[in-house]
């Protein structure tokens, strides 16, 4: 992929399209009976999810003169990030490179490319931090040759997690009380941008990181992952590690799991992510007596019709209901073992600043 992106007109009427998405009460047993709790449905929205951090992220730069009128922007990408930044890019009248890999779905790949994004596709992992290293490797190749593009770097970019005080704004206004907040963590945005304005509505807040089986952003050895869009074989520098009371990694038996209950249940379910925090939102609301949890669901299922929503695929993959635990395993501490399902950490440690 070598041939040049063209640009296009900003399109700002598309701005005013961002967040406001609805908040839904989740009753739906996950595997147990829970009391509830709220899911903000962030696949209602324009762009998803990463949308918010995407026009942030690139109004930023533009700011500050690192991005110019009408320059490129390249980006690595799982899937949903790319979304957020192929609408961004239309919005503010920016082309966008995105540095996917061969996991990348055909859906999402005919997606982006309807969006207007031009993908550069990586055919094999890296033999360290497997599809992730590989895609950023990539991208350094691509930013050499073109100098006057623009990396967002949505892993260590603060602007990430300013895109979500929106969000947490709305929150504020939807919710009369709030005990627990649950994050899925994968680049750290989300969660740091909501935190600190729902803690200062909410001084009390306890919030629940939500990782993946085989990430290393709290702790835990990288390895190759079947879930995308959730954890890091790196160690994002957007990720608040003071903000999480503790952590639970889910695998992803347990995500389709929770995924297929909640299309059943209530009509509302999504991808990964959203199976992950949804089960452990269900347990919070179940364990603590009275308390209102909240969470968000950050995509729809449309884009996993071929995966968590395909029963030969988790036939194959081992993705059956027996196989999903129904609680998690509580560990001391996230180097005391190496988990290989569901599970709960309540010390939370920056990595990078524990001692080997």
């Amino acid at each position: 992929m070598t041939a040049p992106v063209l640009a296009h007109p900003a399109n700002p009427d598309l701005l005013p399209l961002l967040g406001r998405t609805p908040l839904a009460r989740i009753r739906t047993p996950l595997p147990h009976p829970q009391p509830g709790f709220w899911a903000k449905l962030e696949c209602l929205g324009a762009g998803g999810m990463k949308a918010r951090s995407a026009v942030e992220m690139l109004s930023g730069a533009r700011a500050r003169g690192e991005l110019r009128p009408g320059g490129t922007v390249v980006e690595s990408t799982s899937g949903t990030l790319g979304v957020g930044l192929a609408f961004a890019g239309q919005a503010l009248g920016h082309p966008v490179i995105l540095i996917g890999d061969a996991e990348l779905e055909p859906s999402m790949r005919q997606l982006l490319h309807s969006y207007g994004a031009e993908l550069d596709i990586v055919e094999r992992p890296a033999v360290k931090g497997g599809w992730q290293g590989a895609r950023l490797a990539r991208l350094h190749e691509v930013l050499a040759r073109m100098p006057h593009a623009y990396w967002p770097d949505q892993y260590n970019n603060p602007d990430n997690a300013a895109g979500y005080h929106a969000m947490a704004r709305e929150l504020i206004g939807e919710i009369d009380e709030l005990d627990v907040l649950v994050c899925s963590v994968g680049t750290g945005g989300h969660s740091a941008g909501l935190v600190e304005p729902l803690r200062r509505r909410w001084p009390g807040l306890r919030v629940i990181g939500v990782d993946s089986v085989g990430s290393a952003i709290f702790g835990q050895p990288a390895r190759p992952r079947l879930m995308r869009g959730l954890g890091s074989s790196i160690h994002p520098r957007n990720v608040a590690y003071r903000a999480f009371d503790e952590v639970h990694w889910v695998g992803p038996t347990e995500a389709v799991d929770a995924c297929r209950r909640l299309a059943r249940g209530c009509f509302v379910s999504g991808g990964w992510s959203t199976g992950a925090v949804a089960l452990v939102a269900a347990w919070a609301a179940r364990t603590e007596a009275g308390a209102a949890v909240a969470t968000v669901f950050p995509d729809g299922p449309h884009r996993y019709l071929g995966t968590i929503y395909d029963d030969a695929y988790c036939r194959a993959h081992g993705l059956t209901p027996e196989n999903a635990a129904t609680q998690p395993v509580e560990i001391p501490h996230p180097g005391a073992a190496e988990v290989a399902g569901w599970a709960r950490c309540r010390t939370v440690l920056d990595p990078l600043e524990v001692a080997p």
